[in-house]
């Protein structure tokens, strides 16, 4: 089964008063659609947060379920 019907992809920003916040830090998740639980996370950069989010979302698309884990697990900050 296609990775986007088993996972949902959640980009979590700051509230509008801290965007300008240099230091500021976003949160990606990928959740389990069925269980609700955070299967990856990662803290992120405003300049790094569009192009992971981007990137998980084509990988999302066009991988496996099991593959996409595989994959992004690697990769996670936590």
């Amino acid at each position: 089964m296609k990775a986007n019907r088993v996972y949902e992809l959640l980009v979590r920003k700051p509230p509008a008063t801290r965007r300008l916040d240099p230091d500021r830090i976003d949160h990606i998740e990928v959740l389990d659609i069925a269980s609700g639980e955070v299967v990856l996370f990662w803290d992120t950069l405003p300049s790094q947060t569009r192009k992971l989010a981007r990137a998980l979302r084509a990988d999302l698309r066009r991988m496996e379920a099991e593959e996409f884990l595989a994959s992004w697990r690697r990769y996670e900050a936590g």
